[in-house]
């Protein structure tokens, strides 16, 4: 049985860290993530995990210790937010390309500028191209849930890369809810203990990490990390598989919400898809066949599922809580519409930019892009496919 608590968001995550017991977390505080790295250090001043805490000076910094300790052959986890990702921008490549399985804990937010502090996914969607892996989670609960799978996850050795598990600054990571945590022996035994066959203290296998790597092997090099993010959709599932057995909570790339039978739906991901669930079961209540696919894995992109799970939809609408300030649509968008011209799948489909810098998107607003969905049923018509969720002066 599991054990029931009542946690935020950062709480949560910083409950699970414990319960891994990594061998090093390196972290320097940022709203709205700085919680996490809070609670954590007094698990380590409470004697409750032997975690070396490492206070650096940056965020930068954080990354560099985290990419040292990993290499070494070490355990090793980290938090942050937006500026603060931001600040370690370089070593996110490195960790990658190094293929060091480092699982860090995204608390997502606007990156500046101008200043702002809320929720948007301009820093996750920043970093999609970096060779993370990246895992959404819509309450406190999956929060949790994604960071024990984590470690099982990266670490895989068809996998060997980096993580991040993301979940909305204040919206989750601050509010209370009620949530099942795992006992602390199971989470033991389903993270394991980490071996990894090549490391730089292995005194039998001297290695060099970091090396010039110019046109004779880094296309190669990038081919393979290419390579296993492709075999992590296999993992991430096989992963869950295991956890559902463990706990009872199934998991796959993307959660179907009155999908089976709908005539419009929305593509979401994080907490904006709670309250997208609420206005679908509004509209099924009159009759009216909406539906909600929420995306859970965003690197890799379950491109050719996500377009099987859509292809008899009528019409579709793609939030996405960030602007790619490109003239053509979100990053979400391009990725969802790409999957399904691909896969020869050609749905009307429209993106909204919505809740940037932590703009509340309320039910009546999503209840508008149904609205405009129904309409887009009826008479076949898209008009502009590029548009605006609750800016002043209306949509664009």
């Amino acid at each position: 049985m599991g054990i029931r608590e009542r946690l935020s968001g950062n709480e949560a995550v910083a409950t699970a860290m414990k319960q891994i017991n990594p061998d090093v977390v390196a972290a320097f505080p940022i709203t709205p993530s700085t919680e996490i790295p809070q609670y954590f250090s007094s698990f380590v001043s409470n004697g409750v995990v032997d975690t070396e805490f490492v206070a650096v000076e940056s965020e930068h910094s954080a990354m560099s210790a985290c990419i040292g300790a990993e290499a070494a052959g070490s355990r090793a986890m980290t938090a942050t937010s937006a500026n603060g990702m931001s600040l370690m921008w370089e070593m996110l490549y490195i960790a990658s390309s190094l293929r060091l399985p480092i699982v860090m804990s995204l608390v997502n937010r606007a990156v500046s500028g101008p200043l702002n502090i809320h929720n948007d996914h301009s820093d996750a969607m920043g970093a999609r191209d970096s060779g993370w892996i990246q895992l959404f989670s819509e309450n406190n609960q999956e929060a949790y849930d994604n960071m024990i799978m984590a470690h099982r996850i990266a670490e895989n050795k068809d996998v060997l890369l980096p993580l991040m598990v993301c979940q909305d600054g204040f919206i989750t990571s601050h509010s209370i809810e009620n949530i099942e945590l795992i006992e602390d022996e199971k989470v033991k035994e389903f993270v394991g203990t980490y071996h990894p066959e090549h490391y730089l203290l292995n005194a039998k296998e001297p290695i060099a990490v970091g090396p010039l790597d110019l046109q004779s092997y880094l296309f190669e090099h990038k081919v393979q990390q290419g390579e296993a993010m492709k075999n992590a959709k296999k993992v991430i599932l096989d992963v869950a598989k295991d956890f559902e057995k463990m706990t009872g909570r199934k998991y796959g790339f993307f959660e179907s919400y009155q999908l089976d039978d709908c005539d419009m739906a929305i593509v979401c991901m994080n907490s904006t898809a709670g309250t997208t669930k609420y206005v679908v079961d509004e509209l099924r209540a009159t009759g009216i066949k909406a539906g909600c696919l929420k995306i859970r894995c965003f690197r890799p992109f379950p491109a050719e599922e996500v377009a099987e799970a859509l292809k008899h939809v009528k019409a579709i609408a793609v939030l996405d809580k960030a602007d790619s300030l490109n003239a053509a649509g979100g990053a979400l968008y391009e990725d969802v519409v790409s999957g399904m011209f691909t896969s020869n799948i050609h749905v009307p489909t429209v993106n909204y930019i919505y809740g940037i810098g932590g703009r509340d998107t309320k039910s009546t607003e999503i209840e508008t892009v149904f609205d405009d969905l129904a309409t887009i049923v009826k008479t076949g018509e898209i008009g502009n496919p590029y548009r605006y969720l609750g800016v002043r002066g209306g949509n664009k």
